[in-house]
């Protein structure tokens, strides 16, 4: 499947609607832009939705094999997966780069999650968590190269419109695109742009737009324990083909003071991957137009406030 409907959207939130948290819309500033603080939900990320999509979708098909649901992950999707697991009364092993934050770690384990750490990038734990699948028989999820996953994580965007139906622009951060490719797809249904914003130096998906497929890239990013994808999805790619699709770059000291901007004057403590979509609306990348409404979608929070 290379491509995403609003119909795949719609069938996901009739699967997790009640299983996951409604997203508050708050104000963001005076010029009536807002920020959708989806940090809020189960496990601190957006990727609760998907998790449960593709957990509530396999459950409905009674097709859990004996050892369980694995996935790959830098952290925020391994802590999705083994959440809805946990609630769901699957066992779940998670494989993480070493270079995952031990925050993660630690919340993993406490999801009663077998946790693997192998390598230094995602790439790498990935071919050790299809290893284990071959080897197990065990479900493989994806921390955001699934179509239900996407779907899940698109629900988002159905709620923020919900709230404000009248807006005219989304910004997301990009990793793999799990997360853009259903926002995007829910967006230009309704009408809406989606501004996609990357670190430059992890920069799949608008990588992927200008070589015309996916491609890999470097990783090397303050945002990279989220956003570390080496390649985007198909359905990223898809997704944005469409003209209200707009790819965004942003240094990694933009990341950073948009990080602290959120803390220092909202109060709002967020990881680096959420930092990266406001810092693309911050003067370096997309400038609204007077007028237009802009929602921010600050999708994690799993970072340490010591940091801040």
């Amino acid at each position: 499947m290379t491509e995403l409907t609003y119909s795949d959207i719609e069938a996901a939130a009739a699967r997790i609607t009640g299983r996951v948290r409604p997203v508050t819309v708050a104000p963001a500033d005076e010029e009536g832009h807002v920020f959708a603080l989806e940090f809020m939900q189960h496990t601190g990320t957006f990727k609760a939705r998907g998790a449960q999509n593709f957990i509530q979708a396999h459950l409905a098909e009674g097709t859990f094999p004996e050892a369980g649901v694995t996935i790959a992950s830098g952290g925020n999707a391994g802590l999705a997966c083994a959440w809805a697991a946990r609630a769901a009364g699957v066992p779940a092993t998670v494989f993480l780069p070493t270079t995952a934050p031990s925050v993660k770690v630690e919340r993993l384990r406490s999801y009663g999650a077998r946790v693997e750490l192998v390598g230094s990038e995602f790439a790498e734990a990935a071919a050790a968590c299809q290893e284990f699948v071959d080897s197990s028989g065990a479900l493989a999820s994806h921390a955001y190269d699934h179509p239900l996953i996407a779907a899940g994580a698109g629900t988002l965007m159905t709620e923020i419109l919900a709230q404000v139906p009248d807006l005219d622009t989304v910004v997301v951060s990009v990793g793999g695109g799990g997360l853009f490719a259903g926002v995007a797809t829910a967006a230009t249904h309704h009408g809406v742009r989606t501004v996609a914003v990357e670190p430059e130096n992890c920069r799949a998906l608008n990588a992927a737009i200008e070589a015309g497929e996916p491609v890999d890239v470097t990783v090397d990013s303050v945002a990279a324990d989220s956003l570390g994808a080496r390649r985007a999805t198909p359905l990223a790619l898809e997704a944005a083909r469409s003209d209200l699709v707009t790819s965004v770059l942003v240094g990694d000291n933009a990341i950073v003071e948009a990080r602290q901007r959120l803390w220092d004057e909202h109060r709002l403590a967020v990881e680096h991957a959420a930092a990266t979509a406001l810092a693309g609306v911050s003067g370096v990348g997309y400038v609204p137009a007077e007028g237009e409404k802009v929602c921010v979608v600050l999708c994690g929070a799993n970072t340490s406030l010591g940091e801040l």
